[in-house]
């Protein structure tokens, strides 16, 4: 069995796949002083209740945009499994895609792995939202390649930056308000995020599919996708496993014979 590990900013995704189906998967917040013993207890119990044990686990394959964190989540994979596990990013890992960027050393490597899940599962040419402590817009070409993108700031993290910086703006919770016009305070910040977010979406959807000169495919993920689908026709997919699917389609690559 394959361990894909996708490890955030914000959270790190576990999963363990049996040929091409998840069979297992946990969610722990990221944080860069977690040592691999910590992850090795906590994931050895939770795979026990799914009835996996650590001799089931054959391969690994990591993806992280959070450097501290990467040399205990290597040494877990080798002490507790006992596999060298691939790692995205580095030299001799083949994700099957060019990367038309002017640096493409500078891509995340969640970036480059959604690209690949989206292309496996959707063809192209098309746009990845990701929703993350960031929302990244990803745009891949119908031959798979990635084109490059766009960053802007989450909508958790924009409403953390309004509380901390405006004295009397309280903290929110991310919601769909039921209406544009906000008649509180607290109404008035989450109408703010939520449709101001919709339209950046469908603002950045319409200049980057204008920009590429075709009509694009659109691929959500992250936890706040859902939420935000809802509030717009310009996503066409919802895909939580997007990424997971990314990380077992760039093993595949890399070990087919």
């Amino acid at each position: 069995m394959l361990l894909a590990i996708d490890s955030g900013n914000t959270n790190t995704v576990f999963a363990v796949f049996d040929g091409a189906t998840v069979v297992a998967e946990w969610r722990s917040s990221t944080r860069a002083d977690r040592t691999a013993d910590e992850y090795g207890v906590w994931l050895g119990q939770l795979m026990a209740l799914k009835g996996l044990t650590p001799a089931d686990i054959t391969e690994a394959i990591i993806a992280s945009v959070v450097p501290a964190s990467l040399f205990d989540l290597k040494t877990l994979c080798r002490a507790y499994f006992g596999v060298d596990p691939l790692i995205v990013g580095t030299p001799g890992v083949d994700l099957g895609i060019d990367i038309l960027m002017d640096r493409p050393e500078e891509v995340g490597a969640d970036r480059l792995v959604n690209a690949v899940g989206a292309h496996i599962e959707y063809g192209g040419p098309l746009i990845v939202v990701d929703f993350g402590t960031a929302t990244t817009f990803d745009v891949v070409d119908r031959d798979g390649n990635y084109l490059g993108g766009a960053i802007a700031p989450g909508p958790n993290l924009s409403l953390q930056a309004l509380h901390t910086a405006a004295a009397q703006l309280p903290r929110v919770a991310v919601g769909r308000p039921p209406s544009v016009i906000g008649k509180a305070t607290v109404s008035a910040m989450r109408s703010g995020i939520y449709w101001g977010y919709v339209s950046l979406i469908e603002g950045m959807v319409r200049r980057i599919a204008e920009e590429a000169g075709e009509p694009m495919r659109v691929i959500a993920t992250g936890g706040l996708a859902s939420l935000f689908g809802e509030g717009t026709e310009a996503i066409d997919h919802y895909d939580p496993d997007l990424t997971l699917k990314g990380l077992r389609e760039i093993h595949r690559r890399n070990t087919a014979t």
